[in-house]
């Protein structure tokens, strides 16, 4: 029997707790072996941020063996973070949700890890721990027995993921189709897309640009190109682009192209080799390695774990 501990706190985001219980809650009438336990720093009722009554059961005093969740003011407890420090590490294995990773942080758990958070406080860790490896890109991150997930749902993609590491994969589908999670997400799928993750352009020529490139990302869109499309000189447009969108012009193709090719994988059987060429990469070898470089992953297995769940009966 493993003993699932969810930390909870006044302010915390009720689907980050809710949502992963709901995943090994599922997983335990499937196949057994979850103790689902919610603990506060005093045991009793917990006011979410939206205002939802949360009641912990316990107080803090059990060993923990996974933790979820976290916020500024959890942050400044410190019999809070102390007791995390302390059953954090005896656990077996540790985690957080969203802003949970500033805690399991300030309890000195994440120190040399690899982590990811949600994407708009992932400059703040990395700015206050300069000692981990901050990713806002994955979904989830697992570094040894440290477990690190993005923001809201990302929680449940992270719960899959350590009920497949439990029970494996055929568990962790079952689990998904009874909560209709149609596409389970691997730990490398970018947490957000392309509206989130670039700035909108401020001007006529660099917003004539962007458009070419979503109206058609397998097209030609070198420097020049787009020079072209924006009626500015190159060195002109690489300089306007990049101060407006926060990203080059050939990164910012880059990120529309993978985008573009993840869509296609899960929504049609169109061979790699071929999407590759459509969609500018030119050879399946250069989607290959942008894929592992961005996410993590394969073309192929993207595929095969976005659409296992969707497809199976």
């Amino acid at each position: 029997m493993r003993r699932i501990v969810f930390v909870v706190y006044e302010g915390l985001q009720p689907i980050d707790l809710v949502g992963p219980h709901e995943v090994f809650h599922h997983a335990h009438r499937l196949v057994g072996g979850y103790d689902c336990r919610v603990v506060a720093p005093r045991a009793g009722p917990v006011r979410a941020h939206s205002g939802l009554p949360v009641h912990a059961a316990h107080g803090i005093g059990h060993h923990a063996h996974r933790l979820v969740g976290g916020v500024d003011e959890a942050r400044r407890d410190r019999a809070l973070v102390e007791w995390i420090a302390a059953a954090g590490s005896a656990a077996r294995r540790v985690t957080s949700v969203c802003s949970g990773a500033f805690l399991l942080a300030a309890a000195g758990l994440l120190e040399g890890r690899r982590v990811t958070t949600h994407w708009r406080r992932e400059e703040q860790l990395a700015r206050e721990h300069p000692g981990l490896t901050v990713e806002c890109d994955p979904v989830f991150i697992r570094d040894g027995r440290v477990w690190t997930s993005a923001g809201v749902t990302a929680g449940m993609d992270l719960a899959l993921a350590l009920v497949e590491d439990d029970h494996g994969r055929k568990v962790a589908h079952a689990v998904a189709q009874e909560l209709v999670m149609f596409l389970r997400r691997p730990g490398g799928q970018s947490q957000f897309s392309v509206p989130l993750w670039s700035r909108q352009p401020a001007t006529d020529p660099v917003r004539a640009a962007v458009a070419a490139v979503h109206a058609d990302p397998g097209a030609r869109h070198a420097i020049g190109d787009l020079a072209g499309v924006a009626g500015l000189s190159t060195r002109h447009l690489q300089r306007r682009f990049t101060a407006e969108l926060g990203t080059p012009p050939a990164a910012y193709v880059e990120r529309v192209r993978v985008e573009a090719a993840r869509r296609a994988l899960v929504e049609g059987d169109e061979p790699v080799e071929a999407l590759a060429r459509r969609l500018g990469f030119g050879t399946a070898e250069t989607l290959r390695r942008t894929f592992h470089r961005r996410l993590g992953v394969a073309p192929t297995d993207y595929r095969d774990r976005f659409r296992e769940v969707r497809e199976t009966p």
